[in-house]
């Protein structure tokens, strides 16, 4: 069954939002009146899903933020037209419609459909947590363009340890978001290997908030950053080399080694799976895999090779803090 989606503000919305959504959380869920309804509905954009015959069956919303990020939420579908793949229709038009404005995508998903959002290429962001009763877990999205195209058809999109397909890339916005994907997935170790560390790409709050969730949220949490020129940062203000000297123990940099042979493409590697990969240290062409052990292993083992020959960036470390 193909659904009609139609978009409308809180105060022009028909009065099917306010009832699917009594029926599905309230009435079968039991989550409490005061909880459901909040002052977010008035700024969120609301989704009515339609049958061909134009019965009201599915609603969803999208909360914006205040930075460029937004909120999917309050997704029900009426028991009676479950498991027909009419949710999975209402999340793509969302994401579709929220993809050009906002860069990442967040959602609190109950603990047993945590796959079917990894599925529509959301990863798992938050330990569980209770809301209204029932277990919880946060997940985001940074990919949602490459996601929607999904050539390769992935099953799991974008998700560690799970998606095979190879995610290419040409433009400084799409390694940027699968760089935060990976990133964010990473659970204990991030290494990164570049010239340096250009400011388009790394002088990200975005990254420097996954960052340094990784490297506080693991006691053996390991970040490594590999470059060949450190000048750049030592000219200009950069958030990685901000976090890095408040994090000492945690977040590495050091210099490579030019006496000694050296990669001429650039990577990053997120724990023993996930791997970013440019075909030159000075170009944004490349691919991204998030689960290739292989690929990781062999990435990881030129990396030591040059991690083991470099030097710390004296430079840095006579920054005023």
């Amino acid at each position: 069954m193909r659904l009609k989606i139609r978009k409308y503000s809180w105060q022009l919305a028909p009065s099917a939002v306010r009832e699917i959504r009594q029926a599905v959380f309230i009435d079968e869920q039991a989550v409490p009146a005061e909880l459901e309804w909040d002052d977010t509905d008035e700024i969120s954009d609301h989704y009515i899903g339609l049958t061909p015959d134009n019965t009201p069956v599915a609603v969803a919303r999208l909360a914006p933020s205040i930075t460029d990020a937004a909120h999917i939420g309050r997704m029900a579908i009426l028991k009676d037209f479950r498991g027909m793949g009419l949710g999975e229709q209402m999340l793509r038009h969302v994401i579709a419609d929220a993809a050009p404005e906002f860069d990442s995508l967040y959602l609190s998903a109950q603990q047993y459909a945590v796959p079917f959002y990894q599925r529509a290429g959301f990863h798992v962001c938050s330990l569980p947590y209770d809301d209204a009763g029932i277990p919880h877990l946060a997940m985001r999205c940074f990919a949602a363009r490459q996601v929607l195209a999904n050539v390769g058809g992935a099953s799991m999109p974008t998700i560690a340890g799970e998606d095979s397909n190879t995610w290419h890339f040409s433009s400084e916005t799409d390694l940027c978001d699968l760089t935060d994907t990976l990133a964010g997935q990473a659970r204990q170790r991030l290494w990164i290997y570049e010239r340096h560390l250009s400011h388009e790409i790394y002088d990200r709050k975005r990254l420097r908030d996954l960052i340094s969730d990784l490297a506080r949220s693991h006691r053996n949490a390991e970040i490594r950053i590999l470059i060949h020129d450190d000048k750049p940062l030592v000219q200009r203000r950069h958030q990685l080399v901000e976090l890095m000297r408040r994090l000492p123990s945690k977040i590495e940099l050091r210099l490579v080694n030019p006496d000694y042979p050296v990669e001429t493409q650039a990577f990053s590697i997120g724990d023993r799976e996930s791997v970013s990969y440019r075909h030159s240290l000075d170009s944004p062409v490349g691919w991204t895999r998030f689960n290739d052990t292989g690929r990781a292993k062999l990435q990881s083992e030129a990396f030591q090779r040059m991690w083991d020959s470099a030097r710390p960036s004296v430079e840095l470390r006579e920054l005023p803090i």
